[in-house]
């Protein structure tokens, strides 16, 4: 540990020449705690920092750069419930519509009243399962099906969503929360039916590239792969950094036969991002073009759960500072942070699985006192 605080120090005098987001995390690296990171801050007018520490691959000593590729798990769903949102400004959907006045099969499903390790009762549904439902976690689909627990990819859409009709819901809807993949790919389903197309060209032709997210994608190419950060987690000693899997998703990632996952499907880039918190900063607005209304936005980042101590709205967390923040993080450790009293927005992008070594967990904390100094100036 002694030798692990001389490092940090001398890391943290060696840089003190460079920019300050780079010299406040270049230390973690020194240390073995943090393999590499791209960082942005975005500000109503784009980017104010974009910075690039560390390895994309550390045996390799290949450096993590700025258009590095990340899987950004399930910072996907706060774009599915977007592509919702403008659906809801067309008038195709309400919030409150019920599910099966689009996916029928969706209806009067098995509700668990009790369960023991002997037997388990069940009884019909109490209510609809409503869109509003789905985007904030309170229908009662638990988190995912055992179809799709070792491939999010494995299905297209109609089918995943027959597929979560097998099982019985953990409550009735609107009774309590449980963080479900199984509902934002119901969604995604949703988008199919009332837009008329499918949901990745959805995704593709009225977000992705309005906003130029060129590197975003359900389906990466070869070439963007050769891009992808590597996945690092805590050693068997804790005291550094192993190489680990991604989690729920089967390589080889550019193979055939692959399906879009609206609740943790995309790969994306710092840069990318910045864009569409860009507009979310703008209350909807990006480049003089509107994407969604300031109602929308309103409903995204607002409290939806009815439960105090679940502040998650629809596909955000928020109200993360006390003062309106919102965003989504990824379970590569990967997420987005819209600060609107701030005028701020940052991007923190790694590929983490199973936490930190040593301080390694403060680093986006130290990330985010830097960016705060930049948006100040």
């Amino acid at each position: 540990m002694t030798f692990a605080v001389l490092v940090f120090s001398l890391a943290s005098h060696a840089l003190a020449d460079e920019s300050p987001i780079k010299s406040v995390l270049q230390p973690y690296v020194a240390s073995n705690w943090l393999a590499g990171a791209v960082t942005v801050v975005v500000g109503p007018e784009g980017i104010i920092s974009h910075e690039a520490v560390g390895y994309a691959d550390v045996a390799a000593k290949k450096p993590m750069k700025k258009d590095s590729f990340f899987w950004i798990a399930s910072m996907t769903k706060p774009f599915t419930a977007v592509a919702l949102m403008m659906l809801v400004d067309e008038g195709k959907v309400a919030l409150d519509d019920p599910v099966s006045k689009y996916i029928p099969p969706m209806d009067k499903l098995w509700v668990v009243e009790r369960k023991d390790d002997n037997s388990m009762t069940l009884r019909r549904q109490a209510r609809p399962i409503t869109i509003r439902h789905l985007l904030s976690h309170t229908s009662g689909l638990p988190f995912l099906t055992p179809v799709l627990n070792d491939d999010l990819s494995s299905l297209p859409l109609d089918q995943a969503a027959l597929s979560f009709t097998m099982n019985p819901l953990e409550f009735q809807p609107g009774e309590g929360y449980r963080y479900s993949n199984e509902g934002v790919d119901t969604v995604g389903r949703v988008i199919e039916v009332a837009s008329g197309m499918p949901y990745e060209k959805f995704m593709q032709t009225r977000i992705f590239d309005p906003l130029g997210m060129k590197d975003t994608t359900f389906f990466p190419t070869s070439r963007q792969l050769k891009r992808l950060a590597k996945s690092y987690g805590p050693n068997a000693e804790k005291n550094g950094l192993a190489e680990a899997k991604i989690p729920f998703m089967r390589t080889p990632f550019d193979r055939p036969g692959r399906y879009p996952e609206p609740g943790g499907g995309l790969f994306s880039t710092g840069k990318d991002l910045a864009h569409f918190c860009q507009m979310l900063l703008n209350k909807g607005m990006y480049c003089g073009e509107r994407f969604l209304s300031e109602t929308a936005i309103a409903e995204l980042s607002k409290i939806q759960t009815g439960l105090p101590n679940q502040k998650y709205g629809l596909c955000f967390a928020v109200d993360q500072d006390g003062h309106g923040a919102f965003g989504h993080g990824g379970a590569q450790g990967t997420g987005m942070t819209i600060y609107p009293e701030r005028q701020l927005a940052l991007i923190w992008m790694v590929q983490v699985r199973g936490g930190f070594p040593g301080k390694g967990g403060n680093a986006k904390g130290a990330f985010n006192d830097e960016a705060f100094k930049l948006g100040a100036k």
